[in-house]
């Protein structure tokens, strides 16, 4: 962790592994059979191969430490995290090679599938494929770009809410009043989005790629989505004729989809090196390599932190909140206004003195060339010309942009870097555009940005560690769960079934000790269908001449028949009950 930026470091959790219940030990179990036996067959031929390099088993939760020790042979590292995290922090450690694994382990009611970030999810599902270097390098490619997608506030609105509701949905203590109360908060979000941002568009080709991403042969592809890797229900349901397959283009990302419903379309790569192909057709639309003022007109529409740099290399950081243009359409921008903490940077890092607690307030500065010198960018002039305007100690200075923007002032200081003029400073200032006030004189120092130009727009701040904590960088944890002296019970049958699994009994002692924890289950938990599961597994395979075999198979028929919801499950778990 000591590695890791120190904004990042908040998000790093311990596992605990001896949190882990046996029935959640018996859970990974389950899910793991089956998507090993499954996923085999139809998923991309590194997954299997990536299971044994990574270190997963299917007997036991794994120790994020020790698949970290197997990803760094192939150039990454993962790290214990709790639940969601932000886009912004998930993708920013994913850029440095760092997979963020959600500790987490989805309960017995959501066997199958979980909305919410789990274990299952994040070390059975992405950590496999990264053992193949093409897609490695595209999801850090991906990373890298993401990284700088402007993030909206009504994203981390609805980012909050969907957090809110997996939450909740994956608490069993949760009462229906709560879960309807968030889903309607989650609802009343989401029909609040106004437009897709950057970032929106990111997300949906993460979701169609590294999430629910087919491979191959469009007519008979292969699964390589970390999504559909987790979840044998999906996977299943993804290779079926019911949803449609499309060849990949950047045009996935106008496709939206619905994480608590079954795709009824995904995308097909005929191999990983189109991923990247793709991701640079969408790269090439996105501010920070355009620019220009649809570029600043996408910040202001977001309502969030994000960074502004000139032509000279200066960075701005804040919430943009205007953009005056001059009427001629030589000139795209000719004033800025920053609102709220601003910050200013050279190279991603913070300028000295120009960080969000002298910028409390917010940011503005002209934007373009000076009229007595038209033809060059204000930050390439020389010492001499600098002279001319008055930039020497104690002169006053007049400064009329080709814009209209006027700005008069006292010379306090010009900062240079790469041999540029980026900042130039004023005391008792005035800043006028036709008859609007941009700064006032008793509004303090007035800290101009040099630059003609903005070839670059890009998402939060320029230098994350010292301008402080965004909305897009918050972190939460997933609370831990008590238990009640019924669930204590329940927890303490699965452990005397594990026991008797590694104690490895036989015959007439594996029928002795499992009659025990029977009588006991047939009296306080009827209705439950994993531990007989796994209790007929054993005697499958240990006493396959035992009575037991026989009443376990009846009573898991009898399950099936009284809960449909049950019943594919239990018949999986019988397809693979013998080893």
């Amino acid at each position: 962790m000591e590695t890791l930026p120190k904004h990042l470091q908040k998000y790093v959790v311990e596992q605990n592994y001896a949190k882990y219940t046996p029935v959640e030990q018996a859970s990974w179990r389950y899910i793991l059979r089956q998507l090993k036996a499954y996923l085999s067959v139809h998923a991309h031929e590194c997954y299997v191969e990536g299971l044994e390099k990574t270190g997963i088993e299917i007997e036991s939760i794994p120790r994020i430490e020790n698949v970290s020790a197997k990803l760094q042979k192939f150039g990454w590292r993962a790290i214990p995290v709790s639940g969601f995290i932000p886009p912004a922090a998930f993708m920013e450690l994913q850029s440095l090679g760092v997979l963020p694994v959600a500790s987490d382990m989805r309960t017995l009611d959501h066997l199958l599938y979980t909305p919410a970030p789990d274990i299952v999810h994040e070390a059975a599902g992405h950590a496999p494929i990264l053992v193949h270097p093409e897609f490695a390098d595209y999801l850090r490619q991906y990373a890298q770009i993401a990284r700088k997608a402007i993030i909206s506030k009504e994203d981390l609105d609805m980012y909050e809410a969907i957090r809110e509701l997996s939450d909740i949905k994956e608490n069993p203590s949760s009462t229906p009043e709560q879960i309807k109360t968030s889903e309607a908060k989650l609802e009343k979000v989401s029909k609040g989005i106004s437009h897709v941002s950057e970032a929106a568009e990111l997300g949906r080709m993460n979701w169609w790629t590294a999430e629910y991403g087919l491979i191959g042969d469009i007519k008979h592809p292969k699964i390589f989505g970390a999504g559909l890797l987790s979840s044998v229900g999906e996977a299943k349901w993804c290779l079926s004729d019911k949803v449609k397959k499309i060849p990949l283009s950047v045009d996935c990302i106008k496709q939206g989809y619905d994480i608590t419903e079954p795709q009824p379309q995904l995308f097909v790569t005929p191999d990983f090196k189109t991923l990247v192909k793709v991701l640079n057709e969408m790269a090439e639309q996105m501010a920070f390599r355009k620019g220009g003022i649809i570029s600043v007109q996408k910040v202001i529409r977001a309502e969030s932190v994000n960074t502004v740099e000139l032509n000279s290399g200066i960075q701005i950081s804040g919430v943009v909140v205007e953009a005056i243009s001059p009427p001629h359409p030589s000139q795209e921008v000719a004033y800025l206004r920053f609102q709220g903490p601003s910050q200013l940077s050279f190279k991603e890092k913070q300028l000295l003195g120009h960080g969000t607690e002298y910028h409390e307030h917010g940011f503005g500065t002209p934007v373009g060339k000076l009229k007595k010198f038209p033809s060059v960018c204000p930050s390439q002039l020389s010492d001499s010309q600098w002279d001319s305007l008055g930039a020497a100690p104690g002169k006053t200075m007049d400064l009329e942009f080709t814009s209209g923007v006027r700005v008069t002032g006292t010379f306090n200081g010009r900062l240079e870097q790469d041999r540029k003029t980026i900042l130039l400073s004023l005391a008792d200032a005035k800043a006028t555009y036709q008859d609007r006030v941009l700064f006032d004189p008793s509004w303090g120092t007035f800290d101009m940005a040099i630059g003609s130009s903005i070839p670059s727009v890009f998402g939060g701040p320029a230098d994350r560690a010292a301008y402080g904590e965004t909305d897009d960088f918050v972190a939460a944890r997933v609370p831990q769960r008590k238990y009640s002296d019924d669930e204590q019970l329940f927890q303490s049958q699965y452990a005397k079934v594990r026991e008797i699994r590694e104690k490895n009994l036989k015959d007439q002692d594996l029928d002795r000790e499992l009659q025990k924890v029977l009588e006991t289950h047939d009296q306080r938990f009827k209705t439950d269908w994993l531990l007989r599961l796994e209790s007929y597994e054993l005697v499958s395979n240990r006493a396959k001449s035992s009575a037991l075999n026989q009443k376990l198979l009846s009573d898991l028929q009898q399950l099936s028949q009284q809960n449909a919801k049950i019943a594919p499950m239990i018949q999986d778990g019988l397809t693979h009950a013998q080893l």
